[in-house]
């Protein structure tokens, strides 16, 4: 029989099975057909510098994600080299964690502690720090609703909060089908008009960061006048763009 691969089937005979076309390929084939994610099949993803292992299905990290943690991480360096000091990084709404862990393999010395509400994620995160060099004196990786599981420590305070939250407007929901059908939709919706844990997230960082600390956060375009809009009594606020023009995440510097 002859069959006619895509780029992806591709991808998936070379990453997954070493170019044997095996009968599991061609029933991961079928299961890519029928819309499930190729990084799901595959098991990991690239990011950054960073494997990402997807082992309890988190949300798959993103090329517009990769952008802007790429450009935290040059502002995080830039801090270090002005403080000449250790730097203390938050990883807010984790998931696969890969956003701490990419920092983290960027900035050996640094700190990386992960906030994730869903506990099945949690395994993941350990393994992804494990497996790009993280090691457990250099991390905390916590089960919280946002800044909740942190609150038994309120000496704690980061440089840099980073995070990925849900944002998506259900009422506008331009999620693609086959994100709906596979990808949590706890890592995805974010309230009404998006913003829920959003607004959550910029009234409560600044009790967690230290004096000048920044919060960056990925975002859809609609939201950015909110963001400003919130964050002024506390933070100055900077809308950047992704790779593809789209006012995609904006950096908060503390007042």
């Amino acid at each position: 029989m002859l069959y006619m691969f895509s780029q992806e089937t591709e991808w998936l005979l070379v990453e997954k099975y070493n170019g044997e076309k095996s009968d599991a390929f061609f029933a991961d084939v079928a299961r890519l057909e029928a819309g499930e994610p190729l990084a799901y099949l595959i098991g990991s993803i690239p990011f950054l510098n960073t494997t990402i292992y997807l082992t309890s299905h988190p949300l798959i990290p993103r090329p517009e994600t990769e952008y802007w943690v790429e450009k935290a991480i040059t502002a995080i360096k830039e801090t270090q080299n002005l403080t000449e000091r250790t730097m203390h990084v938050l990883d807010l709404c984790a998931g696969s964690g890969c956003i701490g862990v990419a920092v983290g393999h960027a900035l050996p010395a640094s700190t990386i502690h992960f906030a994730e509400i869903d506990a099945a994620h949690l395994p993941t995160i350990t393994h992804n720090c494990e497996e790009n060099g993280l090691h457990e004196a250099r991390r905390r990786i916590v089960q919280s609703d946002l800044f909740s599981g942190l609150k038994t420590e309120p000496q704690l305070r980061y440089d840099f909060i980073l995070s990925n939250p849900p944002y998506i407007d259900p009422e506008v929901d331009r999620a693609e089908a086959s994100v709906k059908a596979h990808e949590p939709a706890l890592a995805l919706y974010g309230g009404y008009a998006g913003m829920e844990l959003i607004a959550r997230t910029i009234t409560e960082a600044p009790n967690f960061l230290l004096p000048h600390g920044q919060l960056w956060l990925e975002h859809e375009p609609e939201q950015t006048e909110l963001i400003v809009e919130l964050a002024e009594p506390s933070f100055t606020v900077t809308i950047h763009k992704d790779q593809y023009g789209v006012k995609r995440f904006s950096e908060l510097v503390l007042q």
